[in-house]
């Protein structure tokens, strides 16, 4: 991908950031509709994320007394120190905003703003607790995508694991794809989601049975018996 399309990707990634402090005010969520079951992720990092942006603003607290007899240097430091604040929050405003969303027809699984991947609910074969704790390197993750497997880790663990008949595809911040046949992906209610989850691939799967069953009876019914 050229540099024009990665600083589009990044622009637009910082936009949905950026609103989503818009959407955590106002106490809504993007993306979830009615009857769809929201499975939230973002509580294992609140405490980080809060630590992150109280130490921001106590230093541009103290910042801003070192630089009181420099206005000029003081006001862009003060719009930089705001920014940085807006910045740690604008990550956990994604989390909570941004859920993961279980509905009739396929689990939505997300990053914050950062990664949006689609899995129908018939190509889940099979969905398990199962708490990790994924390598940071980016060497080990590369080499887990290159062997299917797409993990969305939140505050260094996963705790949910999904396998699919066919691979989905996923498309990363800067573009890079990763076809993946397995995903691991954290969830507050790790076991709730599992149950949720496996409960909506059934009722999926006994759906598509009886639209068989019913077409095979309609095809019978219209069936016509040549005279001998």
């Amino acid at each position: 991908m050229g540099s024009t399309g990665v600083v589009g990707r990044l622009a637009a990634y910082e936009w949905r950031r950026m609103a989503s402090l818009a959407l955590w005010v106002a106490r809504r969520r993007h993306g979830v509709g009615t009857g769809e079951r929201a499975l939230g992720y973002a509580r294992a990092q609140a405490p980080m994320m809060y630590g992150f942006a109280f130490v921001a603003l106590v230093e541009s607290v103290g910042v801003g007394f070192l630089l009181a007899g420099l206005p000029v240097v003081h006001l862009v430091m003060q719009v930089l120190d705001v920014y940085t604040v807006l910045t740690v929050l604008s990550f956990q405003a994604a989390a909570v905003t941004r859920p993961h969303v279980l509905g009739s027809g396929g689990l939505r699984i997300r990053n914050g703003a950062q990664l949006d991947v689609w899995i129908p609910l018939e190509r889940i074969t099979s969905v398990r607790y199962d708490l990790r704790f994924p390598k940071t390197e980016e060497d080990k993750r590369r080499e887990l995508e290159r062997d299917g497997v797409l993990e969305l880790a939140v505050a260094a663990q996963t705790c949910v694991t999904v396998e699919l008949a066919e691979p989905v595809v996923a498309v990363k911040l800067l573009g890079q794809r990763v076809a993946a046949r397995t995903v691991r992906f954290h969830a507050d209610e790790g076991r709730a989601a599992v149950a949720a989850i496996r409960e909506a691939v059934a009722r999926r799967k006994e759906e598509q049975e009886e639209k068989e069953a019913k077409g095979e009876e309609e095809g019978e019914g219209r069936a016509v018996v040549a005279p001998v």
